[in-house]
C-alpha cells in the first residue's frame, strides 16, 4: 500500500480533502449520533431505574473524564512507538460501540459507572491517533480545513443524535415527548445505539487507510514533555489555564432556564447550537492557513470572554438564543486552529505524543473547571461565575500572546530545531 493511497498529503489537490479525513469525519458523525441518543437520558436512567443519585452521577462523569484523559496520553505515546494509528482508532470506536448498548442490561449504578468508563476509555484510545491521522493525511496548508471538517461532522452528529432519540422514543412509546420512560423503554433505546456503532466500526475497518511510515523501525515510547521545546509547553499551559475557566456548557442551559427559556425548548436550543457549531467549524477551517492558527485562537478566546460576560447579564429569552449562536463562533475560531497548531509545533515522529499531551491538558483542566464554576455560581451568583470564566480566558490569551511568533510558512512542516509558533 502506498502512502498516496493512505491519504498522504497531495500538494496538487489542495482543495480536495483526503480520503482518510472524510472517513474519519463520517465516523465521528455516526459515533456522535449514537452517543447523543444516550447522553440526555443517562441521568434519568441512573436515578429512576438504577436507584442512583446526583452524587453518583458526578462521580461517574468525573471518573470517566479522568480515565479518558490519562488514556489519551498513553495511546498517543504508544501509537508513536508502534508507528501505526489505524488499529488504535478502530479499537477505540469499537469499545464505544459495544459499551453503549450494554447499558440496556445494567441493574446497578456501579455497573453504569464501569460502562461509562469503558466508553470514555474507547474515546481515550482513539483520540490522539485519530488526530495524527488527520494531520498526516492533509497537506499542511489544508490542515485547518481538515480539522474544521472533522469537528463540523462531530457537531452535526451531536445535533442529529437527540433528534434521532426523539424519533426512536416516538416509535417506542407512541409519544414524541412522554412524561417519563419506563425501564424497558430506556433499555430498548440504549440497545438501538448498536446500529450506528457497528456502522462506525465497519466504515473505519474497510475505509481507513494506514499511511506507511517513513521508516519501519519502532519508535521510542515516551510519556514526558522532554521531546518538546519551550513554545509547545507554553501552549499547553495556556490551554490548561483557559480550560480551567471553560466549564461544562450545561451551565449555559442552567442560565437559559433562569432567564426564561422553557424546559421543553432546551433540546431545540441545544440542537440549533450544535448546527451552528458545525457550520462555523467548516467555514473557519478555510481561514486557518490564511490567518494562522495562533491569531485565530487568540481571537476565539477573547470572543469567549465577551460572550461569557454577556451571559452573566442576559435578561431576556432572545438574549440567550443570540448568545448561543455567538458562542458557536468561539468554537469555530478555536477548534480547527488548536489542533492545527499542535502539528506545526512538533516533529512528525512525536505527533502522537503531542496530541496525547494536548488532549491530556484539556481533559485534566476540565475536571476542576466545572466544580469551581459550580461552586462560585452556587455561592456568589452568575455574574461572578461567568466573570471568572472570562478572566481565565483573558489570562490564557496573555500567556499565549507573550510568546512572540517568528515568521514561518505554515505550508511547510515545522523544523524541530526552529521552535516557532505560527
Amino acid at each position: 500500500m502506498t502512502s498516496n493511497s493512505a491519504g498522504s498529503p497531495q500538494h496538487g489537490g489542495e482543495r480536495v480533502l483526503p480520503r482518510n479525513v472524510k472517513v474519519l469525519g463520517w465516523a465521528s458523525l455516526l459515533n456522535d449520533v449514537a452517543s447523543e441518543m444516550v447522553f440526555p437520558y443517562l441521568p434519568a436512567f441512573l436515578m429512576v431505574v438504577l436507584g442512583g443519585n446526583k452524587f453518583v452521577l458526578g462521580i461517574m462523569e468525573g471518573a470517566a473524564d479522568c480515565v479518558s484523559s490519562l488514556v489519551k496520553l498513553w495511546s498517543g505515546a504508544w501509537s508513536d512507538r508502534a508507528r501505526s494509528r489505524k488499529g488504535f482508532v478502530v479499537f477505540g470506536y469499537a469499545v464505544a460501540a459495544v459499551s453503549r448498548p450494554l447499558m440496556a442490561v445494567l441493574a446497578a449504578p456501579w455497573q453504569l459507572l464501569l460502562t461509562r468508563a469503558a466508553d470514555r476509555v474507547g474515546k481515550g484510545i482513539r483520540t490522539a491517533p485519530r488526530d495524527v491521522m488527520i494531520a498526516d493525511a492533509a497537506d499542511p496548508r489544508l490542515r485547518g480545513r481538515a480539522f474544521g471538517f472533522h469537528r463540523a461532522m462531530d457537531h452535526l452528529g451531536a445535533a442529529i443524535g437527540p433528534l434521532a432519540a426523539l424519533v426512536a422514543v416516538w416509535l417506542i412509546t407512541g409519544e414524541m415527548f412522554p412524561g417519563q420512560l419506563d425501564p424497558g423503554q430506556f433499555r430498548l433505546l440504549f440497545g438501538l445505539t448498536l446500529l450506528p456503532g457497528l456502522a462506525v466500526v465497519a466504515l473505519l475497518f474497510f475505509g481507513l487507510r494506514e499511511r506507511q511510515p517513513a521508516t519501519s523501525a519502532r519508535g521510542e515510547f515516551a510519556w514526558t514533555l522532554r521531546p518538546f521545546d519551550r513554545r509547545f509547553r507554553i501552549y499547553l499551559l495556556a490551554l490548561f489555564v483557559f480550560t480551567l475557566g471553560n466549564s461544562s456548557d450545561a451551565f449555559l442551559l442552567v442560565r437559559a432556564g433562569e432567564v426564561g427559556i422553557p424546559h421543553g425548548l432546551l433540546p431545540i436550543l441545544w440542537c440549533v447550537f450544535h448546527v451552528a457549531k458545525s457550520g462555523g467549524n467548516w467555514l473557519a477551517g478555510w481561514f486557518v492557513f490564511r490567518v494562522g492558527p495562533r491569531p485565530m485562537i487568540l481571537a476565539g478566546w477573547g470572543f469567549y470572554a465577551l460572550v461569557y460576560l454577556a451571559f452573566a447579564f442576559a435578561s431576556a429569552a432572545w438574549h440567550i438564543w443570540a448568545l448561543f449562536l455567538l458562542y458557536a463562533v468561539f468554537y469555530a475560531l478555536t477548534e480547527p486552529a488548536e489542533k492545527t497548531l499542535v502539528a506545526s509545533l512538533v516533529s512528525p515522529e512525536r505527533k502522537g505524543l503531542a496530541y496525547g499531551w494536548f488532549n491530556f491538558a484539556v481533559g485534566i483542566g476540565a475536571l476542576p473547571a466545572s466544580l469551581i464554576f459550580g461552586a462560585i455560581y452556587q455561592g456568589f451568583g452568575g455574574v461572578v461565575a461567568f466573570s471568572w470564566g472570562a478572566a481565565l480566558a483573558l489570562a490564557a490569551s496573555l500567556i499565549l500572546a507573550l510568546v512572540a511568533p517568528e515568521r514561518q510558512r505554515l505550508g511547510q512542516d515545522r523544523n524541530p530545531a526552529a521552535g516557532t509558533l505560527p
